[in-house]
């Protein structure tokens, strides 16, 4: 049997998918509310097919529990956020997750830590905290690393395609863990040593990170000088060995905008691009902000409270906020001591922020500027009804004449 604990973005599909598989899974969190939920047949958060997914992990027997059960092998999917000071990981819900689990672990059971960590960081913080509480590694308890590669808005075709990758101190209990993805995924799995898998992980995301900059710095440049950056970006790409990014208006979630930090955190005199990288993706909602200021000044408005960011989530088609440059954007605002900017995302049906509207209509009624924040598929379908708007594309999807970009 496999105890999932920790059931959002990650947790969840993991827990459904195996258990939709022929895997005999409980789920755990320590939310009473979710887990009722969960308990009455409903999924947590929006995503494409997570519904029938759940459905089908339901006729495959999953239960949701707030208590951790006996197993034989535990995910460990809870969040691993990062001290914006020191730039390092924090592990204390990784290690409290762990703590509950070694209360009623079996001896021989598999831990498998599926957040994300720092290199290093489950021989840093993860062993010495199961050797505290009294557990041998590798008799008592054995500690496996299998990072999550999945997106919000893909995450059920990623589970079931992607790569994946399985760190194991015992090459054998490596396998063993290997079988168990291998119960639904379909995608080549590869088992190497912990270290290593935790060090995979990052890189990855960091590798978009330090593209995904370069791309937002040409933007830079080509605005100070009068240049189409999208016009450059799309000559260049005809360059077979050239494939650069678009720029955008930052970059959210808990994986690019995250991940990188560790190796700054961990390697600050080493990690120098990865560094200038972050700096720069983290400054673009400042720049939009400032190109909204310098648009409204070309076209004499006055009145912030009739300019509206389109999009709060961090990406299209999805409910995820988490890191979004909208909100960043509307904490620069607030640390500049200006207010007013009015917000609508037609995933985010609840209030989060001062100025939220719930409706297009009634948000394209409010306003005469529109920022084009996030790209979901309803604002691509009603371009037509930004013909008598001011607008500041920061994705380049509107073809309209007069549009501003970043």
């Amino acid at each position: 049997m496999v105890n999932v604990i920790g059931l959002g973005y990650i947790g969840l599909p993991t827990a459904l998918m195996m258990a939709s598989h022929g895997v005999e899974v409980v789920g755990t969190n320590h939310s009473q509310g979710k887990v009722d939920m969960l308990k009455a047949g409903k999924t947590t958060f929006e995503e494409d097919g997570l519904d029938e997914l759940f459905q089908a992990a339901l006729d495959g027997g999953i239960q949701f529990t707030t208590e951790y059960q006996v197993a034989d092998v535990y995910i460990v999917s809870v969040q691993t956020p990062y001290d914006k000071f020191t730039k390092k990981v924090e592990m204390q819900y990784v290690t409290a997750a762990i703590g509950d689990v070694l209360k009623v672990a079996p001896k021989g059971a598999i831990i498998v830590v599926e957040s994300t960590v720092s290199p290093g960081s489950i021989d840093k913080y993860v062993r010495p905290y199961v050797t505290e509480k009294g557990f041998k590694i590798g008799e008592d308890i054995h500690l496996v690393h299998a990072p999550e590669r999945i997106i919000p808005g893909n995450m059920i075709y990623e589970l079931l395609h992607n790569d994946r990758t399985i760190g194991a101190d015992d090459p054998d209990i490596g396998e063993k863990i290997k079988v168990l993805y291998a119960t639904f995924c379909g995608g080549n799995i590869v088992v190497t040593d912990i270290k290593t898998a935790e060090m995979t992980k990052v890189v990855e995301n960091t590798f978009r990170a330090v593209n995904i900059a370069f791309a937002n710095e040409l933007a830079k440049i080509c605005r100070h000088d009068g240049m189409d950056v999208y016009e450059i970006i799309k000559i260049c790409n005809m360059h077979p060995r050239v494939n650069i990014l678009q720029p955008g208006p930052g970059v959210g979630g808990h994986c690019i905008s995250v991940d990188p930090w560790f190796l700054v955190g961990d390697y600050p005199s080493l990690a120098k691009v990865i560094d200038e990288s972050m700096k720069t993706n983290d400054s673009m909602p400042d720049f939009v902000l400032n190109r909204i200021y310098e648009i409204m000044k070309e076209k004499g408005m006055t009145d912030i409270t009739r300019v509206g960011l389109y999009g709060l989530t961090y990406k299209e088609n999805v409910d995820d906020m988490r890191e979004s440059p909208t909100l960043q954007l509307l904490e620069s605002q607030e640390r500049h001591l200006a207010t007013g900017l009015k917000v609508y995302d037609p995933y985010i049906t609840n209030d989060v922020v001062p100025n939220q509207y719930h409706d297009l209509s009634e948000f394209l009624n409010a306003v005469d500027f529109v920022i084009i924040m996030v790209k979901h598929n309803e604002i691509k379908g009603n371009m037509e009804r930004l013909a008598d708007k001011v607008v500041l594309d920061c994705h380049n999807i509107c073809s309209l004449p007069g549009v501003y970009h970043i």
